[in-house]
């Protein structure tokens, strides 16, 4: 779940309670979510344990007693699942067929997105949009925090910062620039406020013992909360006060201190004995306390939110971005790793902490690059633009007070180095969106730990430092300042630099020169990579071929395989017949002296290619003869990279590649 440190989590233990835990480090717990799950992983075997209470939960792998773990709640039923596997990802894959799955995200969401707390006043947002359009650097979302708010008051917008707010949301939409708008749960207790006055008619907020609504600090100063466990009711009221926002053109939103996080408390949140009214199947309601719903609050208002932006637009994906949840939250929203430090050790932690949350469910994730809270080394914040372009979520997000951290900052060096990582983010984007298409089918996350892809490699399997993205990509970031190389341990088998095309053999470690430009990526041997043109952000059609990267095996026994799914990227179209979709699966085999290339072809989409460049690696010299369908095809060899490259029409790829060497 939600937890700071190492994979391995022998000898510790764990309370679940979500929590505003701004300023948190390796030692802190709980953090802000509660994913009561966990797997046990050993050579050969793997199963996996989900305890399904939302109250305080508790759990010792080990510390109390050195050859037990134990696990529990304050209160509530004893309620757990077990899952074998024997593999790790066969237990992800049931786990999350019960707890549900992250749907198919809208594309843009996949781009680079760039976040401050806050960007204001109106001129200031144009002011960044506009920068990367001159700069050329690829961007798709830019995040609108609380600042844009009348006095910190959900869904309003301060006229004086923002004079012409839905006109600037119509002017970057042109720009293919989407907005994100923050709207946290705390409703201003104030009199003629519509979004108050409106849950308190509809009767949508938490109570004291009492009955009198509860009122919290919170943003807006005094503030209530609505009461998502009455069910439908109160989430079609919350939900329809985004109808002014997603008519702007808004298109999606960020529910921030939802564990609920409340000020002036020493436990800040709510007090325990406020009263929630849960929604029964048969209409009636059952009084409970807030220990029973706390763990649970960020899961209802994101599903509230979820639900909102689907009724108001039924054939477009909603984007939510939630702090708080609860497992299956995955079905409503994605989630971040909250209020880091913008430090080596935040860049260092974050991988393990995303790795974890894929492990327990949750593929879309992230965490804040560059760091929250205070104001990374230009190192820092070039080192973590080149992992966060291999994170599920790629935002750049800083606090009040800190210094700006857009990718241009620290000077043309550095601004060279995060845009190449963007672009390369972009151009990666077919494989990353066919990870997410699997992702939603099967519950394998995106950013994996090494024990999901290689079990029995006992070489890598409490490896939290590096990790593979997608099925096919390993990424082996440096985290470590003044290192003047770092250890990269390959799994057993053979594998390509992704820079270089050389082949290298894994199952040992490898010693790899630290460069600040280059973050080590190695590709599985037997892989077949899609990748696109760069484009400035996904609305835009790239222009040029669909690329195909492959990797052959040196055996002829190993198949080189590859998958690419595509389709509009925005409605649930593909959900409705395979017309819709396009699905792509590759193949090569390695025969003598050649390699032959297959595609099958599934459903009616028409993609943005018409053309194919094919480079296969691991050439040791030019092919003798290409041939696709039959038909001859000019190539060429580059020997540095030791790679074949050549041109195929779009319909080329539906018959059979041969290149003879």
């Amino acid at each position: 779940g939600d937890k700071p440190g190492p994979l391995d989590r022998r000898n510790q233990a764990f309370t679940n309670w979500n929590t505003d835990a701004f300023g948190w480090q390796e030692s802190t717990d709980p953090l802000y979510k509660t994913i009561p799950f966990f797997l046990g992983v050993r050579p050969g075997v793997a199963y996996g344990i989900f305890l399904d209470n939302t109250f305080r939960s508790s759990f010792d792998f080990g510390k109390s007693e050195r050859d037990a773990y134990s696990f529990g709640a304050d209160d509530g039923e004893l309620d757990y699942y077990f899952f074998y596997g024997p593999e790790p990802a066969r237990v992800i894959e049931q786990y999350t067929a019960l707890t549900g799955r992250t749907p198919l995200p809208p594309l843009w969401t996949l781009g680079y997105q760039q976040c401050r707390y806050s960007y204001y006043p109106e001129a200031r947002v144009r002011e960044i949009a506009d920068t990367f359009l001159q700069k050329k650097i690829p961007v798709d979302t830019i995040y609108l925090d609380i600042d844009y708010q009348q006095e910190n008051r959900p869904f309003t917008v301060d006229r004086e910062k923002f004079p012409h707010f839905e006109q600037m949301i119509a002017d970057l939409g042109k720009q293919g620039i989407k907005v994100i708008a923050i709207t946290d749960m705390h409703l201003k207790y104030e009199k003629g406020y519509a979004p108050y006055e409106i849950g308190l008619k509809g009767d949508h907020f938490v109570k004291n013992p009492d009955g009198s609504v509860y009122v919290g600090a919170v943003w807006p100063g005094p503030s209530v909360f609505p009461d998502f466990t009455r069910g439908e009711s109160t989430r079609r009221y919350w939900g329809d006060l985004y109808k002014d926002f997603v008519a702007a053109g808004i298109r999606g939103f960020w529910n921030d201190m939802n564990e609920p996080a409340v000020f002036e408390r020493r436990d800040k949140t709510m007090p325990l004995d406020v009263v929630h009214r849960v929604a029964m199947p048969d209409g009636s309601e059952r009084k409970t306390d807030h220990r029973e719903i706390h763990n649970v609050y960020g899961f209802e208002n994101v599903q509230a939110t979820y639900e909102g932006m689907l009724r108001l637009q039924p054939d477009r994906r909603p984007f939510v971005l939630t702090r708080a949840a609860y497992a299956g939250a995955q079905r409503y929203s994605a989630t971040w790793t909250g209020d880091n430090s913008s430090s080596w050790n935040h860049l260092r932690m974050s991988v393990a902490n995303l790795l974890n949350m894929g492990a327990s469910g949750y593929a879309n994730v992230g965490a804040d690059i560059g760091g929250y809270w205070g104001s990374p080394l230009p190192d820092v914040l070039t080192r973590w633009m080149e992992l966060g372009a291999f994170n599920p979520i790629y935002r750049n997000h800083t606090a009040k007070g800190t210094a700006n951290q857009e990718p241009w900052v620290h000077g043309p060096e550095h601004e060279a180095i995060r845009k190449r990582y963007i672009e390369l983010r972009y151009r990666l984007l077919p494989y990353i969106y066919t990870a997410f298409e699997e992702n939603s089918r099967t519950g394998m996350p995106v950013m994996r730990a090494m024990f999901v892809e290689f079990p029995n490699d006992t070489g890598v399997l409490d490896n939290g430092a590096e990790y593979m993205f997608g099925h096919d990509i390993l990424v082996a970031p440096q985290t470590w300042e003044f290192l003047p190389e770092i250890t990269v341990t390959l799994p057993k088998g053979g594998w390509y630099d992704y820079w270089s095309g050389a082949r290298v053999e894994g199952g040992k470690a490898l010693e790899v020169k630290s460069q600040i430009d280059v973050l080590p990526l190695y590709v599985r041997e037997g892989a077949i990579i899609p990748q696109q043109p760069v484009v400035q952000n996904t609305d835009q059609k790239p222009e040029g071929p669909l690329e195909l990267r492959v990797y052959p095996s040196t055996t002829s026994t190993q198949k080189c395989e590859g998958s690419l799914y595509q389709d509009d990227g925005a409605t649930f179209a593909y959900k409705k017949g395979e017309e819709n979709i396009l699905r792509l699966n590759f193949s090569c085999t390695v025969a003598g002296d050649g390699v032959t290339l297959k595609t099958e072809q599934k459903g009616g989409f028409r993609p943005w290619w018409t053309e194919v460049e094919v480079r296969v690696f691991g050439a040791d010299h030019a092919a003798r003869e290409v041939t696709a369908g039959g038909s001859a095809v000019e190539s060429q060899y580059d020997a540095q990279a030791k790679t074949v490259t050549f041109r195929v029409p779009a319909e080329g790829l539906r018959g059979e590649i041969k290149i003879n060497y």
